[in-house]
């Protein structure tokens, strides 16, 4: 791996500390050479729990999507090693995947496609109060399956994703459930 952002919480980044991450984000190029960068952030806070003091949250950014892990323990040494150990799962996942797509010659995404500005056509002169707006996020919408973009919101760790469904050409969300199963959501 070549290029990655490693930053600290209320925890002052060791040389050794350093060293560990770079050798367990070395590992993982073996699973894929598709990583493009990284991002580590280590976190230490006070809490009662003794397992949940220290946190490691990597994101490792791949062509199409994100591979996300985070994990807690006592010893931050023993965190990074579980969120290395999650991301080689994934990766193990993403390539098996990321070949069997390759295979079958997906079309590559279109690029611009979701930077439309998210505040056209909203009404600037308003006198009564309204809910705004508050934060704006722009991404790149890649062709997929359904599966897949449940896949990518699961390594997220988000209750929604938006994608590019690559057997309609159409937009759509998959949701979490209550029920634990997904759902999709497709304009008609």
């Amino acid at each position: 791996m070549h290029i990655y952002k490693l930053s600290g919480r209320n925890v002052d980044v060791t040389d050794a500390m350093r060293d560990y991450v770079e050798e367990k984000l070395t590992r993982l190029d073996r699973f894929s050479d598709q990583i493009t960068d990284a991002r580590v952030v280590l976190t230490h806070r006070d809490v009662r729990d003794a397992g949940r003091r220290n946190r490691v949250e990597v994101q490792l950014n791949v062509p199409s999507g994100i591979i996300r892990a985070e994990e807690h323990h006592a010893d931050m040494y023993a965190a990074i090693d579980r969120a290395s150990d999650v991301l080689e799962r994934q990766l193990r996942k993403f390539k098996t995947r990321y070949m069997r797509h390759r295979q079958e010659a997906l079309p590559q995404p279109e690029p611009g496609l979701a930077e439309a500005d998210v505040n056209a056509g909203l009404d600037e002169d308003v006198t009564e109060f309204h809910p705004e707006i508050v934060r704006t996020k722009r991404f790149d919408v890649r062709p997929m399956s359904a599966e897949d973009a449940v896949t990518q919101m699961e390594a997220l760790g988000h209750d929604f994703y938006v994608f590019r469904n690559m057997d309609t050409g159409g937009c759509g969300v998959v949701y979490r459930r209550r029920d634990g199963h997904y759902g999709l959501i497709e304009p008609s």
